[in-house]
Formats: C-alpha cells, structure tokens, sequence
C-alpha cells in the first residue's frame, strides 16, 4: 500500500494530565482494573494525544478503574518501543504507528515493531500540506513545479526523520518529477516547533497531521495546499486533496497499539477486549467524528500481518527517498 498512491492507514492539542508510570507495580495477568498507556513521544504530540483520548473513553465506560498515560520520548518512539520490549506488565499498552515503522529504520532501531505483540489498529489521520499565508503560492502544482528546478532553496518542514510526514514528502517528490534525495528536509521533534518555523519563513512548506496545522489554516495563519485523504476532509473542506492537484498519492497516518512481547495469551485476549470493547463505545465513535479520523480499526494476527507487510513497504519508500 506504500506506493506513490499510498493508504497507509497526526495531533490536536489536548491538556496534558500530569499522569505518569507507576513501573514498580505490575498487574496480574487478567488484571485490568489498573491500566497504562505508554505514550512514546512528547505530550501534546498524535501518540499522546490519541492516548489520552482512548484513556478518557476507558474511563468514562466504566471498561477500567485506574488508566494512567505516560510518555517515554525519543528516536521517532523507538526508545520507548525497546522499553516496552523489556516490560512484563500484562496491563500496558503502547501507542504506535506508521512513524514509528518508518523511524525504526532510520534510527537502525534493533528492535522492530514485529518484535512486539500486536493488539490492534485504531484509526488513521490525513496529512496537510501547508505554506505561510503570506506565501506566493496558491495551489499545490504552484509549489511543486517551483520545487523542481530548485529543491535544496524550498526547505519543507516536518515531523521525525522516516516518518509519515517525510514518507509524504517523498511520494509527492516522485509524483512530481522532483528527486526525493534533493529534498531539503527539516525533522521538528513537536509541531509547535514547525509552526514557529513556518510562520518565520524558516521554511517554505510544512507537512503534517490535520489536527496538527489545521486550526492555524482554518484562522488563515497557514494556507492549506492539499490533503493527502483520498477525499476533502470535513475538517478543512476548501482544502483540496493531492490527487485533485493532479498527483496520485494519498497517505494515511495510522495509529495502533502493541504490548509487550512475553504477553500472556489470556492477557492479550483481555487486552484486546478491552480495547475493542472501547473501540465500539459511542464515546470512541464520537471521538473519530470530531477529530476528522478515519476508523482503520484490525486487531491482533491480522493487525500483526499489516504491520509485517508495512516494514517492508516503509523499508522500500525509504531506500527511493536516499534515507536508508
């Protein structure tokens, strides 16, 4: 599915809890009136975002008691996944996705996300292509054509090295005749730092999730090019998506979650129960619609399947764009 028409099945800016780890205490396998969510990135980031509202939706269900998020940053989330590869806590969860697939590669992560027991696939975000409101340009085509003759000049910012935002970059740089290994390529740990850097004419172009840069287009501080959903999204309508500028790409950023790799056969069963449980709330439902994500949701040997053929798409995209 990673090709230059990609569907790989983000962030808003939620409060941040003050909840922490307690890594001291350890469930008992079938024990999820206490659960954690390991967010590995920075608060307020697409990880930490999503953990929080899935805490929230546990919560508010009644499906457990205590659920507490915390975050373990660094790497693109591959420090936080090689400490869930080290855990035996049958009542955590981690938050995942395609950055991480792609920043395992990049950071020559030795462990990989198959490594993990998958639990399942929750939802995916469409990226935003974005330029300074005061930019020249007016249209995606405008940029892409002007990138071309001089892609070193036209810095684009974006999330994690490897990530979706860059895989995004380099799909759109192959659909446009412009060569992905000449991309100027600016990795933001935190899209407040993008923000800055865009609304600074530190770079030309931004990318990231719609929940990210969509409040900044929507108050006109940022001039929304194109989306990377395969139709308009309802949050940005007047935005068009990449394939009406005439490029076909379209790229998802799909988020999941794993636990660690000794899990319990019982436990995994719980957790996915859990999970799936919350997934059919119409408190989670309400979550998808307002946030504009689209519900990707598969679980376990099937998600497992999913994230197998992803390392392999990633690994090649990657390669193409000269990053491994």
């Amino acid at each position: 599915m990673v090709t230059r028409r990609a569907v790989l099945a983000g962030a808003l800016g939620l409060p941040v809890l003050g909840l922490s780890g307690c890594a001291g205490t350890v469930a008992q396998p079938g024990d999820l009136s206490r659960l954690r969510i390991m967010a590995p990135a920075s608060p307020g980031g697409g990880w930490d975002t999503t953990a929080r509202l899935l805490q929230r939706v546990i919560r508010s269900t009644g499906l457990a008691r205590n659920v507490q998020v915390f975050n373990v940053e660094g790497a693109g989330g591959t420090i936080g996944l090689g400490q869930l590869n080290r855990e035996s806590d049958d009542a955590l969860l981690m938050m995942m996705g395609l950055v991480m697939v792609g920043a395992v590669e990049t950071n020559k992560s030795p462990v990989k996300t198959t490594a993990v027991t998958p639990i399942a696939r929750l939802l995916g975000e469409p990226e935003v292509i974005v330029v300074p409101a005061s930019s020249e340009y007016e249209s995606l085509r405008d940029f892409v054509e002007d990138w071309r003759g001089s892609t070193r000049e036209r810095p684009v910012a974006g999330g994690s090295a490897g990530g979706t935002d860059q895989i995004l970059a380099g799909l759109l740089a192959q659909a446009g005749d412009v060569d992905p290994r000449q991309i100027n390529y600016i990795a933001y740990s935190g899209g407040g730092q993008s923000l800055a850097a865009l609304l600074g004419g530190k770079v030309t172009a931004g990318i990231s999730g719609i929940g990210e840069y969509g409040p900044q287009v929507l108050s006109g501080d940022l001039k929304g090019l194109a989306v990377s959903s395969e139709k308009r999204s309802d949050q940005l309508p007047d935005v068009p998506t990449i394939t009406e500028a005439g490029y076909d790409v379209v790229l998802s950023n799909w988020r999941g979650l794993m636990s660690h790799p000794s899990l319990a056969p019982q436990a995994r069963t719980d957790l996915t129960d859990l999970v799936t449980r919350a997934h059919d709330s119409p408190e989670w439902q309400d979550v998808l619609t307002k946030n504009g994500f689209d519900d990707l949701y598969l679980t376990g040997d099937d998600f497992g399947r999913f994230l197998a053929e992803e390392e392999q798409r990633v690994q090649k995209i990657l390669a193409e764009i000269g990053l491994t």
